[in-house]
């Protein structure tokens, strides 16, 4: 079973009816007592990572996430989610993260080292190279995935499992141990980003060993 964790900035929706449509097993909790029940968990997240940190920590979920990643519970966040995964974040000054995962999350500096200028935020489909193996993108050889962010993480190459290019290398698959995120939707990425979840869900099913 597993447990999407809701506090009040995450698309509880989309991702919620992806796994409606892969038959798993879920369930929607803002309660650490809930949460606790479930064999991983998802993180999703939209919007600000100040403003997320504070729920959590509000909400007693920043040292339930902690203690289930230490019991080695999987952990999937999800764009904002897989951001809130990292040490810190420079988004509307410096906030501490979860620190789950070594690294910074930092914005796209908009130009290029050329000088020219470039839309952000990071928004459509964009290809997915692989830089690691991990079970998450097992029998995934790369694709087209579908991204809508401002910031982007800094992290030690050993993190990272794939990644795309805007201007920069963005990280768009990170994990460690237990711990994975996407930058991108993987419930707005078409069949690719169902096999992604489907891949987590085997995972959490103890069907692959991370």
């Amino acid at each position: 079973m597993i447990g999407i964790i809701d506090y009040g900035m995450g698309n509880l929706y989309s991702v919620s009816k992806a796994l409606e449509r892969m038959n798993h097993e879920y369930f929607i909790s803002s309660s650490p007592d809930e949460l606790s029940k479930a064999e991983g968990l998802i993180l999703p997240g939209v919007g600000s990572f100040k403003d997320a940190m504070g729920i959590l920590h509000e909400k007693g979920l920043v040292s339930f996430i902690k203690e289930s990643v230490a019991k080695r519970t999987p952990i999937l966040g999800i764009c904002l989610g897989m951001q809130l995964l990292f040490e810190e974040s420079e988004e509307n000054g410096l906030t501490q993260g979860l620190g789950l995962l070594s690294g910074r999350i930092t914005k796209f500096p908009g130009v290029t080292t050329s000088g020219e200028s470039y839309k952000v935020p990071h928004m459509g489909w964009n290809n997915l190279n692989l830089v690691n193996p991990s079970p998450l993108l097992q029998n995934i050889e790369g694709g087209h995935v579908y991204f809508v962010h401002s910031y982007y993480a800094i992290t030690d190459n050993e993190n990272v499992i794939a990644s795309s290019i805007y201007d920069v290398e963005v990280p768009a698959v990170v994990g460690k141990g237990n711990v994975f995120g996407t930058q991108f939707h993987p419930e707005k990425s078409s069949e690719l980003g169902l096999k992604i979840l489907q891949n987590y869900a085997a995972i959490v099913e103890k069907k692959v060993s991370i």
